[in-house]
């Protein structure tokens, strides 16, 4: 299997690494897994540039895991991240044995400057329309389980390369729509997320309103109440993905879950840098490299947790897309969607960016 095959969740002895068929018997039901990519940045961007001696052989380990046996090919020194910017395009899957889907049900774009020690993370409802030429009509979410069809029936492609189709696809497609380029794709299972919140022994975020929701058929069992609190790996991925109640509480958007994405990364990457944090790094190793697999080369890998490991939340700019709900699409707002390619644009400059105390001040009160 190659870096680009999405896995569900598995242990280092497993032989075979794919994401299931999807089952055409069983219609898989909504599920918005919401920043089950926050364990890629926390882990490989925020925090393991702390790692010791005594992690290098579980490091190693977890760059063999998340790039699928790994990409050795060295890095120009020009293409360094420490060097020059760079930019990836994120997706979540909900690969949970029985859905059989691959709906991006999580999609970030992200940009580093080295230079500025800086980052801008863009998170892009998965109900969007993007409305590009030569593009389908649908839902954002659609367009990976699209691309994959099309490897498989169209260009008649195997499985690992129909994968590596799609990931390749949806970083085209984005660079088309926020009109830079982006370099790699990383794919996580939001098994990932709640492994990590686990192995740091939780994160304390403020839970901004009562959410109650209940489905037997799948288990879920939302309970949390208003409040600051310690959330364990369960209870924050309830936390990210609530949306609607069906026990009486206030129901939630698409884009409440936005803010609640940047104000849990930020607990992560402070829990990270913090002295229990890095005691836990072994097991938040384990927790990523078993759920994640990337297309960035080992050794860029390297490059990156040099060039950011102190990185800290006031330095990460979160930029969630606005727009309005009419079904069955979420209708971008054009000057939102301005907002982030511009971000993104000054991210990618040479220079980088100044941040200010306003944006300083934004981000903290995300955390």
């Amino acid at each position: 299997m190659n870096a680009s095959t999405p896995l569900p969740p598995r242990s280092r002895s497993a032989q075979t690494r794919r994401t299931p068929a999807p089952r055409k018997t069983k219609k898989p039901k909504r599920r918005r897994w919401a920043t089950v990519l926050l364990s890629f940045f926390a882990v490989v961007i925020l925090g393991l540039g702390a790692y010791a001696g005594y992690l290098y052989w579980e490091f190693n380990q977890f760059l063999n895991d998340i790039s699928g046996g790994g990409d050795d090919k060295p890095i120009a020194s020009a293409d360094s991240a420490q060097v020059r910017p760079v930019s990836m395009v994120l997706l979540g899957l909900d690969t949970r044995s029985g859905t059989g889907t691959l709906n991006t049900d999580v999609l970030m774009v992200a940009a580093f400057n080295p230079k500025s020690n800086t980052a801008t993370v863009v998170s892009i409802p998965r109900d969007s329309l993007l409305e590009l030429d030569g593009y389908k009509k649908q839902k954002v979410n659609a367009y990976y389980s699209g691309f994959y069809r099309e490897g498989r029936s169209e260009e008649g492609l195997n499985e690992d390369q129909a994968y590596a189709y799609a990931r390749d696809g949806m970083r085209k497609m984005f660079g088309e729509f926020f009109g830079v380029k982006f370099d790699y794709t990383a794919i996580i299972n939001f098994q990932g997320f709640v492994d990590v919140v686990d192995a740091l022994g939780g994160v304390k975020v403020y839970v901004d309103q009562d959410m109650r929701y209940v489905d037997n058929a799948d288990k879920t069992n939302i309970d949390l109440k208003k409040g600051e609190q310690v959330l364990d790996g369960k209870q924050a991925l309830d936390f990210v993905r609530y949306r609607k109640s069906n026990r009486g509480t206030a129901d939630s958007s698409d884009f409440a879950r936005n803010e609640r994405q940047a104000r849990v990364l930020a607990a992560i990457a402070d829990k990270l840098k913090s002295l229990g944090g890095v005691t836990r790094l072994g097991n938040v190793i384990s927790a990523v490299g078993n759920n994640m697999t990337t297309d960035i080369p080992k050794q860029q890998i390297t490059h990156m947790l040099k060039a950011y490991y102190d990185l800290d939340s006031e330095h990460i700019r979160f930029i969630p897309l606005e727009g309005k709900w009419k079904s069955p699409y979420v209708y971008l707002d054009d000057s939102s969607v301005q907002k982030a390619r511009e971000a993104l644009a000054e991210e990618l400059s040479p220079e980088g960016r100044t941040v200010g105390g306003d944006e300083a001040a934004s981000a903290s009160d995300a955390g």
